[in-house]
């Protein structure tokens, strides 16, 4: 070996995007198990399980130059030939030598077989897929959690979506794409990296389009008051590409969190909204009272009283005949939506007298203006009263 195999080594360092160190690394194990298998006839099962003798490798980088060596340990009575050497025999070799000490034994690099050296070339190969899985394993694993922008490569016949992030390849299952979305190579997407895991393929990139990660970071990159902590997301539910509930509050007094968030004119979440295939996003007032949270999560249903079981998470609305179908929402997707969006199981009973709207919209006016207790009370008891 000379300068010019080092400069091969950094050359495929080059193409493969990985340092000279690694190629080196990697070749000095393919000569080690080369040599492992081709001279004393181990399978590649047997030298993966550490099966064989100890071989250590050495190359000087700036000259090529390679030194092999067999490692044995000097033993009184022999276990393993591949690794022990009898103390007896140690002595033949060096007169000093103890029990415990290591011997080196030089091995000829270029007495490998023609053989040898094509395993060689299949070994190094590997080391390199494998060095390079690890590599971009170890760079998507930091990622994980966060919004990448990714080109669609391929679209397979059960259409699951293959998307390129630059140095990996990202899968984008059914049940994390947008359903009234369509794929198509060469399309740029917006995706939440989902998960990172190892497997025997090389790293697998778990990508999302429905996740409520994916709508947030939407909001604060359209938002400056939430990107600045000034408008903070509290609560998201979706149903991807049909209807999403967020809720927000306002750190600033003077900053209304709903208007922020929508933009003027709706350009803030119409943009976000185009970025997920027209999906509507209402913006919903959060509030630390469960109740409020509730009525407002069921907008723009107007709901009358709410009864909450806390340790079961169930409320129960009151709601007058024709808000009642509203407040469900097509396919009972509001309710759903208002559910997951408060954690809490949301069921409604539905008022049986005629004029109870009017009252049930001033009760709750009331209680949004000064949600005291005694006002609450009032409200109970007006409907009671009505009821009867």
């Amino acid at each position: 070996m000379n300068r010019e195999f080092i400069d091969a080594m950094q050359q495929l360092a080059l193409e493969r995007g990985v340092s000279t160190d690694e190629v080196l690394e990697a070749f000095k194990e393919a000569l080690r198990k080369a040599y492992i298998k081709r001279q004393k006839g181990y399978k590649k099962e047997e030298i993966d399980a550490g099966k064989g003798p100890e071989v250590d490798v050495y190359i000087d980088p700036q000259t090529g130059r390679i030194e092999m060596v067999e490692v044995r340990r000097v033993v009184e009575k022999v276990e393993d030939p591949d690794k022990d050497i009898a103390l007896s025999d140690a002595l033949q070799y060096d007169p000093e030598v103890q029990v415990g000490d290591e011997m080196e034994f030089p091995i000829d690099p270029e007495g490998l077989s023609r053989m040898a050296i094509q395993d060689l070339r299949q070994i190094l190969t590997q080391r390199l897929k494998e060095s390079e899985r690890n590599r971009i394993y170890n760079e998507y694993k930091d990622k994980e959690g966060q919004v990448l922008t990714g080109v669609v490569t391929r679209v397979d016949n059960r259409g699951n979506v293959f998307v390129e992030l630059g140095r990996g390849e990202a899968y984008l299952p059914k049940s994390e794409q947008i359903p009234t979305e369509r794929y198509y190579p060469g399309q740029r997407l917006k995706i939440y990296l989902k998960k990172v895991d190892r497997s025997a393929k090389g790293p697998s990139l778990i990508v999302s389009r429905a996740h409520e990660k994916l709508l947030e970071h939407l909001l604060k990159q359209e938002v400056p008051e939430i990107a600045e902590g000034i408008v903070e997301i509290k609560a998201i539910a979706r149903e991807p590409g049909r209807r999403s509930k967020v809720a927000v509050t306002s750190h600033n007094p003077n900053v209304d969190p709903i208007g922020a968030c929508i933009g003027h004119k709706g350009q803030r979440i119409q943009a976000v909204s185009a970025e997920l295939g027209r999906e509507k996003v209402d913006i919903i007032l959060w509030s630390k009272d469960p109740k409020e949270f509730i009525r407002n999560a069921l907008s723009p249903a107007q709901v009358g009283s709410i009864e909450l079981d806390g340790e079961a998470k169930k409320a129960r609305v009151k709601v007058t005949k024709d808000q009642h179908s509203l407040a469900i929402g097509t396919g009972g997707q509001n309710v759903r939506l208002a559910s997951k969006l408060t954690g809490y199981d949301i069921h409604f009973e539905e008022a049986e007298i005629s004029d109870l709207d009017e009252a049930i919209r001033r009760a709750a006016q009331e209680e949004a203006e000064a949600p005291s207790r005694s006002k609450k009370e009032e409200f109970e008891r007006l409907f009671r009263d009505l009821s009867e």
